[in-house]
């Protein structure tokens, strides 16, 4: 479909130049990706971020479903020999799929309703003539509709009800002033399900629970419909009765006699037996889209920060998934995150071989050299820590970290995991991954299927395939935005970087092992099925350290390295020596290296990229620790403690101080001052101090605030 239709309907909503949408809608068209424009086209789109091309590209989605199923309304009704120029005229100008909707639900085909075996009978004539609400008497008219399958006056009236009370529901003027009215005034009503307290205890707060339906956050709307799906909550939409009934008897109801009496009985038929109904399904469904709509917002965001967390790089790390009666199992990687050895320990219960555990701990760290340890945050991950820690020389030098271990036995087990260490199981599998997510959360995160990886909101309850789409696109925008080492990358890491899928990533893969490293950029055109358009994608966001050409270790895309080139030409050095010195660089006046192609925005990029090639985004990782408590036994209200974010909600925050189960930050606790959005105060894996407001240990809940406390609320992450 030609996008120029919908280019201003676009550039308005968006609040964006006509000529902004048209290229992004071009080069999308042309198969560029969203990281790829939002970085190397911003003289084409007028420097539009990520979140605003991806905008414009689900409203042009949007705004084509809409003519698709505008085209087919059309052709339905014409078929049936009904469309009138009025009819098609409002068609045509319906903004949304609600308005055509109801434009079409008078010739939508129906099953047998009451209506229909009403017309069947021939009572439309009397339907109409009581719609007219003239003078004369219903029974006396309704009399000259005896017959068969009519045998009383009464019938004819019942059934011409049925026959207006069907046009009152399909009448767009009424659905659209009922829709605004929901809009404004519809209030949610849960109730629980009698005989069910009990065992739907988790459902309580919402036994008895009302409040308007434009006010009821994602999280809560989806906690009841999650109650109602289990049978334990009851849910009703519904705006004041009196004013929806009085709303569409105005549009209706237009004489006081006998005749107008009929219709408003039909009317109130119509409200109780058809449009009610049909308006809180459709309320249903929009409302569940909108809380999905958020859930997801909320699951992405986290994900983005669990995924941009602070890297400690190329280390020597020693990885410890810990583990009570069956043992922590150890692991020794490489500073490129290599298995050089596995073991497994019994530091605790019921085995207790302390001094065997602490020789074999020390001798591998000796022996591997090892320079940092990661430790799971799973079962027994206190202990472990504590043991680490009472058992490491002070003078070691060696850093020690807590590390999530979130959705690493779902990558032990997966294809992935067994692709990478075929001779190896899912304990030894489990361990590597802690390991190699302190070294880079990103390249090891991936592997795992983000849903997963448990920082979502009611993330079961939401549209999958929304969700997925959603989460697919934060992996590849963090993956680009920190760029990929392609010499060391995993194909799964590959196959998020920008014009690469699975193929084309095992491609790169099988090149590398059969002709080693790349050496430069220029190399990767000779990966089987590498195309320049593919090339063109790519190239920006994959690093070959160490090159010849120091600007194939950075962010510079391989289209503008003559433009560098004729910089370091005129400054009379080599691209080397620009990297290096920085009073070169300042004397660069970059408007003199302007072209069609590569205007301010771009130079800018290349140079800040001069300044600090191949820079990771991400900020630096910080050591932690725990106050000393180890189980939710040990927390008392009172208790002023350091604990890291978890995840975020819209309602408040988790933090980890170090016990078993995460402690909650309600929004409403967060600051001395009115939060509306826990993710503007705290981010995943800030590090922040809590007070500790309530403990419910049958319950397992902590409550947590962080008001008075010492917390940056410009977020740190470890």
């Amino acid at each position: 479909m030609d996008p120029s239709a919908h280019i201003k309907t676009i550039a308005q909503k968006l609040q964006l130049h006509d000529w902004q949408v048209e290229n992004t809608l071009r080069l999308l068209d042309d198969g560029a990706t969203i990281p790829f424009i939002s970085r190397y086209r911003k003289e084409v789109t007028g420097s539009l971020n990520e979140v605003q091309l991806a905008e414009i590209r689900d409203e042009y989605e949007r705004l084509k479903e809409l003519e698709k199923r505008r085209e087919a309304i059309i052709k339905s009704i014409e078929e049936q020999e009904k469309m009138t120029p009025e009819l098609l005229s409002k068609i045509n100008t319906a903004l949304t799929i609600s308005q055509l909707e109801d434009l079409y639900l008078p010739y939508r085909p129906k099953r047998k309703t009451r209506a229909s075996v009403a017309r069947e009978k021939g009572l439309e004539p009397l339907a109409l003539w009581l719609l007219a609400q003239k003078s004369g008497d219903p029974e006396t008219e309704a009399g000259r509709y005896l017959g068969e399958g009519v045998e009383s006056t009464e019938a004819a009236l019942a059934g011409a009800r049925d026959i207006i009370a069907e046009m009152v529901s399909e009448n767009d003027l009424v659905r659209g002033s009922l829709r605004r009215l929901y809009e404004r005034d519809a209030v949610i009503t849960s109730r629980g399900v009698k005989g069910k307290e009990q065992e739907g205890a988790k459902f309580s707060d919402y036994f008895e629970w009302h409040e308007p339906l434009r006010r009821c956050p994602s999280h809560r709307l989806l906690a009841m419909r999650r109650g109602e799906e289990e049978g334990f909550l009851r849910l009703t939409i519904m705006p004041p009765e009196e004013e929806a009934l009085s709303l569409v008897e105005k549009q209706f109801v237009r004489a006081n006699n006998e005749a107008a009496r009929q219709v408003r009985e039909a009317v109130t038929d119509s409200w109780n037996r058809l449009l009610a109904p049909s308006m809180e399904t459709e309320f249903r469904k929009t409302s569940k889209e909108k809380a999905d709509e958020e859930a997801i917002r909320v699951f992405a965001e986290n994900l983005r920060q669990l995924l941009l967390a602070p890297p400690l790089g190329e280390k020597n790390v020693l990885g410890i998934d810990p583990g009570q009666r069956t043992g922590c199992k150890v692991v020794c990687l490489d500073r490129q995150g290599a298995l050089l050895h596995h073991d497994v320990i019994y530091p605790h219960p019921p085995q207790n071989e302390t001094a065997r555990s602490v020789s074999k701990l020390l001798s591998l760290i000796e022996k591997y050299n090892t320079e940092a340890i990661a430790i799971g945050n799973g079962t027994a991950s206190r202990e472990t820590e504590q043991f680490v820690r009472s058992y490491l020389p002070p003078d070691a030098g060696i850093r020690i970290y807590v590390v999530s271990e979130a959705g690493a036995s779902i990558y032990s087990a997966s294809k992935t995991a067994r692709d990478e260490f075929p001779d190896h199981d899912v304990t030894v599998r489990g361990a590597i991954s802690i390991g190699r997510r302190l070294m880079d959360p990103l390249a090891e995160l991936v592997k795992i299927d983000p849903k997963s990886i448990g920082v979502g909101q009611y993330q079961h309850d939401v549209d999958q395939t929304r969700l997925q789409a959603s989460l697919d696109e934060v992996v590849m925008s963090c993956v680009n935005a920190v760029g990929v080492e392609v010499n060391t990358a995993s194909p799964h890491l590959l196959t998020y970087v920008s014009g690469i899928g699975p193929k084309m990533a095992q491609n790169i893969v099988d090149h590398r092992t059969e002709n080693g490293p790349f050496r430069s950029r220029a190399e990767l055109l000779k990966v089987k099925r590498m195309g320049e358009k593919a090339f063109e994608q790519a190239a920006g966001f994959l690093r070959i350290r160490g090159a010849a050409n120091p600007l194939d270790s950075s962010a510079v895309h391989p289209e503008s390295y003559h433009i560098v080139e004729r910089m370091a030409r005129d400054a009379g050095c080599t691209v080397a020596d620009l990297v290096r010195d920085e009073e070169r660089r300042k004397a660069i006046k970059i408007e003199k290296y302007v072209t069609p192609e590569a205007g301010l925005p771009t130079l800018k990029d290349i140079m800040q990229e001069l300044a600090r090639p191949g820079r990771d985004p991400r900020p630096a990782i910080q050591e932690f620790s725990f106050a000393d408590i180890h189980s939710i036994e040990d927390v008392k209200e009172g208790m002023i403690v350091p604990g890291i974010v978890t995840n975020i909600t819209k309602f408040g925050a988790f933090v980890d101080i170090g016990v078993k189960h995460d402690g909650l930050v309600h929004v409403s606790q967060m600051a001395d001052r009115y939060v509306d959005d826990p993710a503007k105060v705290v981010k995943l894996h800030q590090h922040v101090t809590v007070r500790v407001v309530s403990v419910d240990r049958s319950r397992n809940r902590i409550q947590l605030s962080m008001k008075g406390c010492s917390n940056n609320e410009n977020p740190r992450r470890g």
